[in-house]
């Protein structure tokens, strides 16, 4: 098994988080990734053993529209900087994922200033697609280009050009060398060629041991881009919907039909579909805005915590900030944070106690790692689910079959403003207790008579 299997992700957006001024003027350095250093203790009290963070090379904006993939953003800082930030992540046990943005690059990017300055006679005009000189655009380029979204600022690259393969397997080998990183994720993965990422996986296998390709990908089946050939992971937008709708619908059913088609997806091996786990991110608005039932965040967070996949989440989100798209704009996704400001919520906000609680069980338990799911009952308003690992589990590849150990984990669930009262089979084990409540609890005649408050859940663990 790698290092990803086990690792719960903090998500950084650094341009944000530093307050970084909106636009690069390209006129000097400014060494705001230094902010980020207490944050690293944070994340790590936090439960955290992973971050990811981006995008983080030399561009005009929002940091998307890239013009330089082998120097730090002058608004962040130095090479030196961003060196430094990932040595010490790495000094605490951490690991550090970079946002790779290789579907398109900013207008400044050297390649297309050389394409605007030569036109028919760049030797850079095969490294866009379907470059048109006899189009136009809104920068009056007189040629036309295809792009990412609709956004001629971002301007698509041509994957199938062997030198474009070429220049981003140097720049990764670049990023590898320089920075030390453990992994990239691929932005806007579900528009990549899929032979450009199986160059990619293949270079993922070269570079360094367990290096991580994670992509991101909104729809479809996705063994299409996770497999043997191409990524590690991908981003689970499907789940990321059921967590919040199925919530403010009373509706456990959506979050476990869910579930299935996952399963269906991954023959119900956690390790042959793996998955990014989130709630938001900087691209969606906060989970505290889209729950009706503020009450809920915590349970939402035992889902990403519990069920298969490895979560992340997004700085700020665990003291339960605010943050809504506003006219068009993403800014109030990506606040500037003051570590200060939250300096006691790791032990008086109940949201932040509970993840950094839910982010130790992960590190406790096997079964919530790598287990198999099974549903052990579904109401629109309780919900209870296990995480079991056994011998015929792919953890176990190889291992003697002394040496494999069964281990199980109960997770149990009310969306509902009353008590419930759940009864789920104990899976062989007499005591169990809970993970945020500290209850213990006995089975009686293989089965456990769990009570729940309002609008609460819990994790159980087998005690042995």
């Amino acid at each position: 098994m790698a290092w990803y299997d086990e690792t719960n992700f903090y998500h950084i957006y650094p341009l944000g988080l530093c307050g970084a001024p909106k636009e690069n003027k390209y006129d000097g350095i400014e060494h705001n990734i230094r902010k980020l250093d207490p944050w690293i203790d944070h994340v790590k009290d936090l439960g955290c053993n992973g971050i990811y963070i981006g995008p983080l090379f030399e561009s005009v904006g929002h940091g998307y529209e890239t013009t330089d993939y082998k120097k730090l953003d002058s608004r962040l800082g130095d090479n030196d900087d961003l060196k430094a930030f990932v040595k010490k992540c790495h000094d605490k046990d951490i690991k550090v994922v970079f946002d790779g943005v290789f579907n398109h690059t900013g207008r400044d990017f050297f390649a297309f200033k050389d394409l605007k300055a030569n036109r028919e006679n760049s030797r850079y005009k095969d490294w866009y697609c379907n470059v048109n000189f006899w189009g136009n655009n809104e920068y009056n380029d007189g040629f036309s280009y295809d792009n990412w979204g609709g956004y001629n600022l971002l301007v698509k690259l041509n994957q199938w050009n062997g030198e474009v393969r070429d220049y981003i397997c140097d720049v990764i080998r670049f990023w590898v060398k320089e920075f030390d990183i453990d992994g990239i994720r691929l932005d806007a993965a579900d528009v990549l060629d899929f032979e450009f990422m199986k160059c990619l996986r293949n270079l993922a296998n070269e570079v360094k041991e367990d290096f991580w390709l994670m992509g991101e990908v909104i729809h479809g089946d996705y063994t299409r881009w996770v497999n043997n050939d191409t990524l590690h992971a991908v981003t689970n937008y499907v789940m990321h919907k059921a967590l919040y709708s199925g919530h403010n619908d009373h509706n456990y059913f959506e979050i476990a039909h869910t579930q299935k088609r996952l399963n269906d997806m991954a023959q119900n091996n956690p390790l042959r579909l793996r998955l990014y786990n989130f709630v938001d991110n900087h691209d969606v608005e906060r989970i505290y805005n889209k729950l009706n039932n503020k009450a809920h965040l915590i349970l939402v967070h035992i889902l990403l915590y519990t069920l298969p996949g490895v979560p992340s989440i997004y700085y700020g989100s665990e003291f339960a900030i605010e943050g809504k798209k506003e006219r068009g704009s993403d800014d109030s996704l990506r606040p500037a944070l003051n570590l200060d400001d939250f300096k006691d919520y790791i032990n008086t906000n109940e949201l932040t106690k509970s993840i950094k609680k839910l982010g130790e069980a992960r590190k406790q338990s096997k079964a919530l790692n790598y287990g198999f799911y099974r549903e052990l009952l579904l109401t629109n308003r309780q919900y209870a689910y296990a995480r079991t690992l056994n011998a015929d589990s792919q953890y176990y590849n190889g291992v003697p079959e002394d040496e494999k150990k069964y281990e199980n984990a109960i997770v149990t669930l009310n969306n509902d403003d009353n008590p419930a009262t759940l009864n789920v089979p104990a899976d062989g084990f007499e005591k169990y207790k809970g993970v945020l409540s500290g209850k213990e609890i006995v089975a009686n005649s293989g089965n456990l008579c769990i009570n729940l408050e309002a609008n609460s859940g819990d994790v159980w663990l087998p005690i042995i």
